[in-house]
């Protein structure tokens, strides 16, 4: 069977077909514009993704930096107040062996039987070294310079002062 269509009918079948071509023309350029912005925001995203994850790795290492340097420096604080302290002993005990090296004008000499046992800087130092030999606490008796010593075989310890830094001419 034929149809007949009338020719204003078919004009306007026509243009209206033209119409619905533009529109899906303008719909298919639309949706590679929206699939296009997809994939620049999916690229863009996935580029942040990245970036965050690097910076979390850059902050936990920061973090365990800043962690090490601040043990690393309690460290040398008290390093540092171990110096401070070990010059003042050091200022100190050059202090006194200044002092002493001033007045030292004699030693004192510690004999066992008459032998030489050992030499020290005071009486008190040669009568300590003794008694940790075994000698006995009390009994000792001072040599006065210029008298006759007992000999050597009857004083198990005794103390004799000797001049020290005395030069002959």
């Amino acid at each position: 069977m034929i149809t007949l269509i009338r020719t204003r009918t078919l004009d306007d079948l026509r243009s209206d077909l033209t119409n619905r071509e533009a529109d899906a023309r303008a719909a298919r350029s639309k949706g590679e514009q929206h699939e296009l912005e997809r994939d620049l925001a999916t690229t863009a995203a996935n580029r942040a993704g990245a970036t965050v994850e690097e910076l979390r790795a850059a902050l936990t290492r920061a973090t365990q930096d800043a962690a090490r340097l601040e043990g690393e420096l309690e460290a040398l604080r008290a390093q540092s107040l171990l110096d401070t302290e070990d010059r003042q002993a050091l200022r100190t005990l050059l202090r006194t062996t200044r002092k002493q090296s001033s007045r030292a004008d004699r030693v004192y000499v510690l004999f066992h039987h008459g032998r030489l046992h050992s030499v020290h800087p005071t009486v008190e130092a040669a009568e300590i070294a003794a008694e940790s030999e075994g000698a006995p606490r009390s009994g000792w008796t001072t040599h006065t310079p210029g008298g006759a010593l007992p000999p050597a075989c009857e004083v198990t310890w005794r103390v004799q002062p000797l001049p020290f830094g005395t030069t002959t001419p």
